[in-house]
């Protein structure tokens, strides 16, 4: 049985530095401890909550329930054919580290998802992206344990049912499993992607070609410029999604708004930037109370010291009022809200 701790405050464990406690702890080193946890009868009573890095969780209120630190490691080349390799990573392996280790194997493929915080059992969920890449573009499967049945589950591609920051784990499974390994498919004759102009520029700078370790370090340069770090200002990274609207409504705002920032999607709708849309609605380096939008990306909340979960619920009502109210856009907050 693996150590159980009472009252633990959660603050650490989430990298918007909101405070919470929670009632009972757990750290996790293997899926198999899972089965001790359900054999005794008190823990099994409480709700149980997967935690990975916590870079996606907006803590609103203390927890009477079991919090599943998931620690579980483990990095393997587990088999390669003529196309490419497949391998596999324990869900509590850092991501940031994972791609490194990736990349230094030689395999490219991951290159553009580099410094996601978070870990690897918490990247299908969210069905993390950045620069042109999401991971449902390389994942081939992932093991789950159901946390009331104990029933181990491979989950391949189609059967996560991802879709844009979006996977059947948010849905109708949410909250059912822990994610114990993913095993991701590295083309051999993998191309990088650079459809982003920052990427193709700062490789430029860089006077490199769009190589996979080339990308990475272009992608971790434009991101330490643009992201502030949550060790030195808490922040879940992107609080809002890019909302996806109809082409009838792009050609209403881009009449009113030129300079509108879009991107065509293949279901004939458009992503808009929805940093783009907070600065415009004048909340870029605005604060409310202890909270605000970063002054370097509008996209990112912020905590400045002190904040609480229903500060972040006061700024994103404020942020998402204004915006609809501006363009008649809703936007979707992003981090995962306990």
């Amino acid at each position: 049985m693996p150590a159980i701790q009472t009252a633990v405050d959660l603050t650490p464990f989430n990298t918007l530095g909101l405070p919470a406690c929670a009632s009972h702890f757990v750290r996790l080193q293997s899926a198999s401890e899972l089965v001790a946890l359900r054999a005794d009868p008190a823990l099994a009573a409480l709700p149980w909550r997967v935690l990975g890095g916590g870079s996606n969780l907006w803590l609103q209120d203390d927890l009477d329930a079991l919090v599943l630190k998931v620690e579980i490691p483990g990095r393997t080349l587990l088999r390669e054919d003529a196309d490419a390799v497949y391998v596999a990573a324990g869900g509590g392996e850092n991501w940031h580290d994972f791609v490194l280790w990736t990349l230094a194997q030689g395999w490219g493929g991951l290159e553009n998802l580099v410094l996601i915080p978070g870990t690897v059992g918490a990247a299908p969920v969210q069905n993390i992206g950045a620069y042109g890449v999401e991971v449902m573009d390389r994942l081939c499967e992932l093991t789950a344990i159901h946390l009331q049945t104990g029933e181990h589950r491979v989950f391949r591609n189609a059967d996560c049912r991802f879709a844009y920051r979006d996977s059947i784990f948010k849905h109708e499974e949410a909250g059912r499993w822990l994610i114990a390994q993913v095993v991701f498919r590295l083309p051999k004759a993998h191309q990088p992607s650079t459809a982003y102009g920052e990427i193709n520029k700062e490789l430029a700078a860089l006077g490199l070609p769009a190589t996979p370790q080339a990308v990475a370090q272009a992608v971790i340069n434009v991101r330490n410029r643009k992201l502030p770090d949550p060790a030195v200002l808490g922040n879940a990274g992107s609080f809002f999604h890019n909302p996806l609207v109809d082409a009838a409504t792009r050609e209403r705002l881009l009449a009113e708004y030129p300079a509108l920032v879009s991107y065509p999607q293949a279901d004939g709708r458009y992503k808009l930037a929805a940093g783009w849309l907070v600065e415009q609605a004048g909340w870029k380096g605005r604060n409310l109370g202890p909270v605000g939008m970063y002054e370097k990306q509008a996209l990112v909340l912020v905590n400045h010291g002190g904040a609480s979960g229903q500060d972040v619920a006061r700024l994103a009502a404020a942020v998402q009022a204004d915006v609809q109210a501006r363009f008649g856009v809703q936007l979707i907050t992003e981090p995962v809200r306990w």
